[in-house]
C-alpha cells in the first residue's frame, strides 16, 4: 500500500509541475522546481522512514533536473538482519522434522524433501534481507569449499569400478576368505578398519579401499550387509578421532584451541574402552550372524573357484591398493592418492587381466558388469563407477546448498546463542552440546561446518565454567563425527551409502562403535568422570 502512495504522489508531483509551468509561464522556473521539491522531500522523508523500518532500505538517493522536473529515486533494500530466535527455530524445526518425518514415516525420496528444505530456508532467508543473487552467492561459497569431497565421489566410483575390472578387489576377497573364519570376521574387520583409518586419518579412504573387500568377504561368509557395514564404519569412526594425522583430530583441535595431543589423550579416555567393549560385541555379533545369508560358509570353496576362473589372482594385483595406502599415509592429497589408485588399477587390467582399454573406460563409467554365473558373486562384483554415485552426488550438491544458507544467514547460530544461557549442569551442558553438534550435521548436512559451528559457540561457555578445551574438542568429536555417519543426508552419510551399498538409517543399530561412545561419555559425565580442567589434565601428565 505504501508504494502505491508513493507511485500516486510522484506522478501527480511531475503532472502538475508540468500544467503549472506550461499555464503560467513563470520567470523563474527554478524557484518552483526547488519549492515542489522541498515539499516532495518532506512527503518522502515520512514515506522512507516507515519503509527503513519496515523493509530494511539501506539508503534513497533523489535528485532534480531542469528545465523539466525530473525525480531520479534508488531504493537499495540490502541491508541484512540476523534471523530472530522464533525464526531460527521454525527454519531449523522444520527442516529436521520434515527431513525426519518424511523419511522414516512416508518413505519419501530424500533428494525432494531436500529440494523443499531449500525452497523453505530460501524464502526465510529472503525474509531477513537476502537477495536471490545473493543466496545463490552463498549457496555457490558452500559447494566451492565442498569441492574437493565432491570430486572423491567421481574418483571413489572410478576406482571401485577399475580395481574389480583389474582383480584387485576380487584378490582381497580370495586371500580374506583364506586368513580369516567366519566366527572371527566381525571382531577382525572392526580391528583391522580400525588400524588402517588410524594410520592413514581417513575413513573414507579407508571404506573405499579395504572396506569393499571387506564388504566382499562378509557377503561370501553369509553376513547380512548392513552388519558389515556397521562394523565398517564403527572401526572408521575410531579410527579417524583418535588419528594424530586426521583432518578432523586437527579440526576440532584448532576450532577451541587445544593442543593435538592433549586432544587425543581426552578422546582416548572414552574412546580406548570402547574399542574393546565393541570387539566382543562384535565376536557374539559374528556368532549369531555367521552364515545368515547363505545358509552356512559350505560355498565359500566354490566361490573362490570361480574368482581364480574369471580374473588372475596374485599378490600382483594389489599393487593399486597398496599404492593408494602409501601415498595416504605419506600425507598425499586424498585426491592424488584415489587417482593414483584408478591409473594402478587400469594399468593392472591391461597386463595382468588382459582387459582392453574400451572395457577400462566402461567400467571407469558405468562399473564393472560382467556376470559370472553365480549370484553371489555377481551381487559382490557388479558395482562402482562414475554412475554408481551420482545419487550421492547430487544428494551432497543439495544438502550443502541447504547448508550454506543455514550457516551464513545465522538461523543455527541464533538459536544456539539462545539455548546456552539456560544450561546449568555439567551433565545438560555435555548433553546439549552432543545434540547440538547432531542438528547442526542434520541442518548443514557437514560434520565440518557443525564442528566449527558448535566449537565456536561454545568455546567460552567452556572456559567460563573452568573446563579444559580439550574437553570441548573431544565432545565436538563425539557428537559431530559420529552422528554425520548416521544420517542420510550428509555428505559423510552419503558417500557411505554409494561406497557400501547401503543406507546409513539400515546400517546404523550395527555401528556399535558411533552411538556407543555418546552413551558412555554422558554416563561418565554423570557420575563425575572425564570431566576435564587444566587440574586433572596436569594431574593426568
Amino acid at each position: 500500500m505504501l508504494f502505491i502512495v508513493f507511485f500516486i504522489i510522484t506522478m501527480l508531483s511531475i503532472l502538475f509541475a508540468r500544467d503549472l509551468l506550461v499555464t503560467i509561464n513563470i520567470l523563474h522556473i527554478q524557484l518552483l522546481h526547488y519549492c515542489l521539491l522541498f515539499i516532495y522531500s518532506l512527503i518522502f522523508h515520512a514515506i522512507y522512514n516507515t519503509l527503513a523500518s519496515r523493509y530494511r532500505l539501506e539508503y534513497i538517493q533523489y535528485s532534480v533536473k531542469s528545465p523539466s522536473l525530473s525525480i531520479c529515486i534508488t531504493m537499495t533494500a540490502i541491508s541484512h538482519r540476523p534471523p530472530s530466535f522464533n525464526e531460527s527455530a521454525l527454519v531449523v524445526g522444520a527442516i529436521t522434522f520434515g527431513l525426519m518425518f518424511g523419511i522414516l514415516a512416508l518413505h519419501l525420496d530424500v533428494h525432494i524433501l531436500l529440494i523443499c528444505a531449500v525452497v523453505f530456508t530460501m524464502l526465510m532467508s529472503w525474509r531477513c534481507g537476502y537477495s536471490l543473487n545473493q543466496q545463490i552467492e552463498l549457496i555457490g561459497e558452500s559447494l566451492k569449499n565442498a569441492t574437493g569431497a565432491m570430486f572423491a565421489f567421481i574418483l571413489i566410483g572410478m576406482i571401485i569400478g577399475v580395481w574389480i575390472l583389474a582383480g584387485t578387489i576380487p584378490a582381497l576377497i580370495y586371500y580374506g576368505l583364506n586368513f580369516v573364519s567366519a566366527q572371527y570376521f566381525l571382531p577382525a574387520g572392526f580391528l583391522v578398519c580400525c588400524a588402517i583409518t588410524y594410520a592413514t586419518g581417513t575413513n573414507w579412504g579407508a571404506a573405499s579401499t579395504i572396506g569393499v573387500a571387506l564388504i566382499g568377504m562378509g557377503l561370501s561368509l553369509g553376513f547380512p550387509l548392513p552388519v558389515i557395514a556397521g562394523m565398517i564404519i564403527s572401526g572408521g569412526v575410531f579410527g579417524v578421532n583418535l588419528s594424530p594425522v586426521s583432518d578432523v583430530t586437527i579440526l576440532a583441535s584448532a576450532t577451541v584451541g587445544s593442543q593435538v595431543q592433549d586432544h587425543l589423550k581426552s578422546l582416548s579416555l572414552v574412546g580406548i574402552p570402547t574399542v574393546f567393549i565393541v570387539t566382543i560385541i562384535y565376536y557374539f555379533m559374528g556368532n549369531h550372524y555367521m552364515g545368515m545369508e547363505t545358509g552356512g560358509v559350505s560355498h565359500v570353496d566354490q566361490l573362490q573357484t570361480t574368482l581364480t576362473h574369471i580374473f588372475n589372482i596374485s599378490p600382483w594385483v594389489l599393487l593399486p591398493i597398496a599404492i593408494t595406502l602409501g601415498l595416504t599415509l605419506l600425507k598425499v592429497a586424498s585426491q592424488v592418492a584415489l587417482f593414483a589408485g584408478v591409473v594402478v588399477g587400469g594399468i593392472c587390467a591391461i597386463l595382468l587381466q588382459d582387459q582392453s582399454l574400451a572395457q577400462i573406460f566402461a567400467s571407469l563409467n558405468y562399473g564393472y558388469s560382467h556376470t559370472s554365473g553365480d549370484a553371489l558373486l555377481d551381487k559382490l562384483l557388479i558395482r562402482g563407477g562414475i554412475q554408481s554415485m551420482m545419487w550421492t552426488f547430487s544428494l551432497a550438491f543439495i544438502a550443502l546448498g541447504m547448508g550454506g544458507l543455514l550457516q551464513h544467514v545465522g538461523f543455527l547460530h541464533v538459536l544456539l546463542k539462545q539455548i546456552l544461557p539456560k544450561i546449568k549442569s555439567n551433565l545438560s551442558l555435555v548433553a546439549t552440546t552432543l545434540a547440538t553438534c547432531v542438528l547442526g550435521n542434520m541442518a548443514t548436512s557437514e560434520v565440518y561446518i557443525s564442528m566449527i559451528l558448535n566449537g565456536s559457540l561454545y568455546k567460552e561457555v567452556y572456559q567460563e565454567r573452568g573446563f579444559s578445551p580439550q574437553m570441548l574438542s573431544r565432545l565436538l568429536n563425539e557428537g559431530a563425527m559420529t552422528s554425520g555417519m548416521l544420517l542420510p543426508w550428509t555428505t559423510a552419510g552419503a558417500f557411505m551409502t554409494a561406497t557400501l551399498g547401503v543406507s546409513p538409517l539400515v546400517y546404523a543399530p550395527y555401528a556399535v562403535y558411533v552411538w556407543l561412545v555418546p552413551l558412555i561419555t554422558l554416563l561418565l559425565v554423570a557420575i563425575g568422570k572425564t570431566i576435564l580442567k587444566p587440574e586433572s589434565m596436569q594431574a593426568a601428565a
